[in-house]
């Protein structure tokens, strides 16, 4: 039987759709105060841009600090001082044998954005100190060719190689030690980021790695499909990238992790390029599979430059929901039971009460009939139901398939929830809950203006210990900042973002307030720290989906046996012999 495969044009950049160098996300869209106490996200791409925001100003006073006010500002120092460029002459001469002059640059803007990703470190350092090293040359690779001209050029001539995606890991996997002697090049794939083929009948499509999760999402809706792979940061992170941190998504449920997803990957590495002919359902080939190995390697095996996936037809329905419950506990229960009795929907995320409270704040001024409707909304849950404000919590929820489909899982979702005292709360707050996902990313970088450093992290644990490590790790925090005398209150807060039949993906928000602080963001780091400590000793795991890198690399000796951490080296010193792939994540500097 013949499949007819389909070939997309490439994807088209679209006016407005820069992207910042200093902060996260698209040059139109920042948070700011207006009029001194009511807070609007520019732009109007988010359906929360533009509205007032009255309460989110006076809640963050409350919550962490008084002193936080429009006028109370720690302006940016960006650009920092760029480190100059170590330019290796005859290694620039080889690649200009197979690149053009566009796809080489030593821009000192360029390499500075390439030198780092986005953990509360790097961001302050980028705004309030230097980064002590960063790429020294930028080059734009086109092909699978020129990647594979490229890697052997740096094997020949001793060049570090880094690549680089979409910038949006929270891991410093793109950090550049400083004592890195090398010429260091950043290879950026933002050039191969085209759906090569689309296989309708078979449901496949090959996809190369510099390609944008947005991007992806939209040509194959074009073509009535989905990978239904969606990261939080999926409008920035790409595919190489998804798969070399090893990413899991929110709708993972129904369309399964990148594990699940990626059929077959190409990789160019430092003693060939890792490539088959076609792609099986299933196969049995040995240890030869190079997905095992370049599933989480972060850069530091080869790079990938594309990868044939699973696809899946546009769901019939789409629909939201929520659920409030008096308390953590109760929720927990819940989705405990979810995956033993029902099929839990695409989606589904329990927030805490702090992050509750927040999102409450998030929401735009209300008038005429949508503020008596929210007032009564108000009493009904308070009055009437007994839930206290200081400690309930919510859960939003995503149903994708056919109607029969999503009518039966909404049916059992409810029915268990009510089991558990939960209420629900509509499809509006489900619908706004994930809208808010994407506007939420921007309030770190507006924080920071206001003497706030804040950052997240996550972790996965079995059910009988998802509780302890929720609130083992926030008194751990609590007492760290407590004995450091910090200013204010801090903010801490988590929220269950995947289940599984075992246990849960548990993520943690932490915020501080640092004025008069010295050297508030190593403070920050240390309580960071101490923080994975807890969720270690609480039975959690080191990383869900976030991957190593850097800022978690001295933990890996409590995780992985001595014999695991000879292993890992060992295959880095088979593959990469002369570490060609220098970015030295997860202790492969070892070698």
């Amino acid at each position: 039987m013949q499949s007819d495969r389909i070939v997309p044009q490439p994807p088209v950049s679209r006016p407005g759709d820069e992207e910042s160098d200093s902060v996260w996300g698209f040059r139109d869209t920042a948070f700011e105060i207006i009029d001194g106490s009511v807070v609007k996200l520019s732009g109007d791409r988010y359906e929360l841009a533009g509205q007032d925001l009255p309460d989110l100003l006076g809640w963050v006073r409350d919550a962490i600090h008084p002193d936080v006010r429009a006028d109370n500002l720690n302006p940016s120092r960006y650009p920092p001082p760029i480190p100059k460029a170590r330019l290796q002459k005859a290694f620039i001469e080889e690649i200009g044998s197979f690149l053009n002059d566009g796809q080489i640059s030593d821009d000192p803007h360029l390499r500075l954005r390439r030198g780092h990703g986005q953990t509360q470190e790097e961001m302050y350092r980028l705004k309030y100190d230097r980064l002590a090293r960063i790429p020294d040359l930028v080059v734009f690779p086109a092909r699978d060719e020129d990647v594979e001209a490229l890697v052997g050029a740096a094997r020949n001539h001793d060049v570090c190689l880094i690549p680089y995606g979409g910038g949006t890991n929270v891991s410093n996997a793109l950090s550049c030690r400083e004592r890195e002697d090398r010429m260091i090049v950043s290879v950026d794939m933002s050039r191969m980021n085209r759906i090569l083929w689309i296989d309708p009948q078979n449901h496949m499509a090959c996809i190369q790695a510099g390609a944008v999760g947005r991007n992806i999402a939209e040509q194959l809706a074009e073509h009535g499909f989905t990978m239904g792979h969606e990261p939080d940061s999926i409008e920035f992170s790409t595919l190489g990238g998804w798969i070399a941190t090893h990413a899991s998504g929110m709708k993972k449920n129904r369309y399964g992790n990148i594990e699940d997803l990626v059929l077959d990957v190409t990789v160019v590495t430092a003693r060939g390029t890792l490539a088959r002919p076609t792609v099986s359902p299933r196969e049995s080939v040995g240890i030869g599979d190079a997905r095992r190995w370049i599933f989480g390697s972060e850069g530091g095996l080869g790079i990938v430059t594309q990868a044939v996936v699973r696809i899946f037809p546009l769901p019939e329905a789409q629909e939201y929901g929520s659920i409030i419950f008096p308390s953590l506990e109760n929720g927990v229960a819940f989705l405990y039971e979810l995956t033993r009795t029902a099929k839990p929907p695409a989606s589904v995320r329990l927030v805490d009460n702090m992050q509750f409270q927040l999102s409450q704040t998030l929401k735009p001024r209300s008038v005429g009939l949508k503020k008596l409707k929210s007032a009564f909304e108000k009493w009904f849950v308070v009055k009437v139901k007994g839930f206290d404000p200081q400690a309930m919590t919510a859960c939003t929820l995503v149903f994708e398939g056919s109607r029969a489909q999503v009518a039966a899982e909404q049916d059992s979702v409810y029915r268990i929830a009510k089991r558990h005292n939960g209420m629900k709360g509509g499809a509006e707050n489900g619908r706004r809950g994930y809208q808010l996902t994407y506007g939420i990313a921007y309030l770190r970088d507006w924080i920071l203006k206001h003497y706030l450093l804040a950052e997240s992290f996550e972790t996965s644990a079995a059910w009988s210990d998802a509780l302890a490590v929720c609130n083992n790790v926030k008194q751990r925090l609590r007492e760290e900042h407590s004995k450091r005398k910090l200013p204010g209150k801090p903010f801490i807060s988590c929220r269950v973002t995947q289940v599984y039949p075992t246990g849960v993906c548990i993520y943690f928000y932490f915020a501080y307030y640092f004025k008069g602080v010295d050297n508030p963001s190593e403070v920050f780091s240390e309580m960071e720290h101490a923080a994975r400590d807890e969720v270690l000793k609480s039975g959690g795991s080191l990383s869900h989906h976030h991957g190593i890198g850097k800022i978690r690399q001295d933990f890996l000796p409590r995780v992985f046996s001595p014999g695991m951490m000879d292993w890992q080296l060992q295959i880095k010193k088979a593959a990469d012999p002369s570490n060609v792939f220098g970015a030295g994540n997860q202790g492969f500097e070892e070698t």
